[in-house]
């Protein structure tokens, strides 16, 4: 199989015109996220993500141009240069390397997954064949089509991705990076917001693939640059940093989409602590990590030090794995459980060989967020949120840090002297044996968000509830103590505290006297 990427040349305004020929037969045959799910059905299409093609295959035994380019390029089958040409501008994508012509067929030489924007855009997403989610034949057929090492294989896009995109603050930004850009998915997220997008990678294949990605998409082309981590912008800085960088802590550095290549967590820790001096002031860099859970250590006390001078944090661990699940997890992605026993099982001892040599009893996976505040006393959270949540989250990324701001710059008689309204689609639960006259206790739930929830009292339940803005915390507090039969002063006392994490977690909302 040939080893050729598509030879478009981006500068060229005649291959410019060619690749957007290509993006409008795309969008013409319905080759659409939306177009995908009609065609497949929703257990083809569910199917295919996991790698399953046969059902996919069924669907598209017809002659449509949909079913052809799914084949094509989804699939990764030949097809007769004659039903190609009913689908796509065949020699246009001959003349750039999309298509390959054996005799009377052609075939696809890179996987283009059809993905749909946050604002509704037509993306497609390039990646080597078979590197996508739901990929034809996996990790090795992967190896195989592309005629490359699997080391210097580019993934598509999978969960890892989606995360990420969705957790990204989305406001407009003078400059953005994409550290370890990979098929170029969180460049092109990037492109609708940020003046200038710089992305870089080690692989250089990867940056031929996110170019390919970004001029499909008819996406502005980014500034392309090759090398390890913040090698490639010099001192620049930048107003949005976001990576999906090879996370995986590993024995070595096999794969360089995927293994860090430094010892432990030492690549996302080094992402972290340099990524301070390449933001502007007021700007974030966001990430998705790894972490050692270390015998003897705190693992949030371990991030804890991570987190750079001058920059607020919001650290959350989504999921943790005890070693052996961590090194089967990685062993089935690359494929490694199809090898002979033992060498599979030689595989497994080097892994479970280097997290005992480092003291490592678990790995966290999760995200990382910095803010670029300046503060003197910068607010680092660090917490674990297993439960589901509601993508996306970066406008929740924003308004956190927002809250941080306002109880950093609030003491406890302006607190009590501030308005607040409930949050949106928060509801309360009363917990408590059946019949029984009074709860055991009060939840308040986030339907948004975060999904956050909270227990609290008779006095915070009654506080949230008619919290709308009209009038100060302390005055609601006194209306509550002549309820309860509680001295006013006493709780005001006590009830600041209680205030701070109700706000702190998004549950109350500070506004303006007067204002819901």
């Amino acid at each position: 199989m040939s080893t050729h990427l598509p030879t478009a040349d981006l500068r060229d305004p005649d291959s410019a015109a060619r690749t957007a020929r290509m993006r409008d037969a795309l969008r013409a045959a319905a080759f659409t996220a939306d177009g995908l799910l009609e065609l497949l059905g929703a257990p083809a299409y569910a199917a295919l993500a996991r790698s399953e093609t046969v059902p996919a295959l069924r669907a598209t035994r017809g002659d449509g141009p949909l079913a052809t380019l799914v084949r094509l390029f989804l699939l990764q089958r030949p097809v007769p240069y004659d039903r190609a040409a009913a689908a796509l501008p065949v020699d246009d994508c001959l003349a750039d390397g999309w298509l390959v012509r054996d005799g009377d067929e052609v075939r696809a030489s890179v996987d283009v997954r059809p993905y749909g924007g946050p604002d509704g855009q037509d993306w497609w997403i390039v990646s080597d064949l078979g590197c996508a989610v739901g990929g034809a034949g996996g990790i090795r057929a992967a190896e195989e089509a592309a005629g490359v090492d699997r080391a210097q294989l580019v993934l598509g896009v999978g969960g890892a991705s989606t995360t990420l995109a969705g957790l990204t603050v989305r406001t407009p930004v003078a400059k953005a990076l994409d550290l370890g850009t990979g098929s170029g998915i969180q460049a092109l997220h990037a492109s609708p917001y940020a003046t200038e997008v710089t992305a870089t990678d080690l692989n250089p294949r990867a940056l031929r693939i996110a170019g390919l990605t970004l001029a499909l998409s008819g996406a502005p082309a980014a500034d392309l640059r090759e090398g390890s981590l913040f090698d490639p912008v010099g001192e620049e800085t930048y107003d949005l940093i976001v990576s999906n960088p090879p996370f995986v802590i590993s024995p070595g550095a096999r794969l360089t989409y995927r293994d860090g290549g430094m010892g432990g967590d030492d690549l996302c820790r080094t992402i972290v602590q340099q990524a301070a001096d390449h933001l502007n002031d007021g700007g974030y860099c966001q990430l998705l990590a790894n972490w050692q859970h270390v015998e003897g250590e705190d693992w949030r006390d371990r991030l804890r030090s991570w987190v750079p001078r001058g920059c607020d944090a919001w650290i959350v661990q989504r999921e943790v794995q005890d070693v052996t699940q961590y090194a089967e997890l990685w062993l089935r992605d690359a494929g490694d459980h199809r090898t002979g026993p033992e060498e599979y099982a030689a595989r497994y001892d080097a892994w479970l060989e280097e997290f005992e040599a480092r003291r490592t009893k678990a790995v966290g996976f999760g995200w990382i967020t910095l803010r670029k505040s300046g503060a003197a006393d910068p607010s680092i959270t660090v917490e674990e949120w297993p439960h589901p949540v509601e993508q996306p989250l970066g406008s929740a990324v924003v308004q956190h840090f927002e809250r941080q701001d306002y109880l950093r710059a609030t003491d406890d008689a302006a607190l009590l002297a501030g308005h607040f309204r409930l949050a949106d689609e928060v509801v309360q639960e009363q917990v408590g044996l059946p019949g029984a006259e009074d709860p055991e206790h009060v939840v308040l739930r986030q339907n948004r968000g975060m999904r956050r929830a909270t227990k609290v009292d008779t006095v915070g339940a009654g506080f949230a509830g008619v919290c709308d803005g009209s009038l100060p915390a302390g005055r609601i507090l006194d209306a509550i103590a002549q309820l309860v039969g509680e001295d006013p002063v006493l709780l005001r006392d006590r009830t600041p505290d209680a205030i701070r994490t109700l706000v702190e977690q998004g549950f109350l909302e500070p506004v303006e006297a007067g204002k819901d």
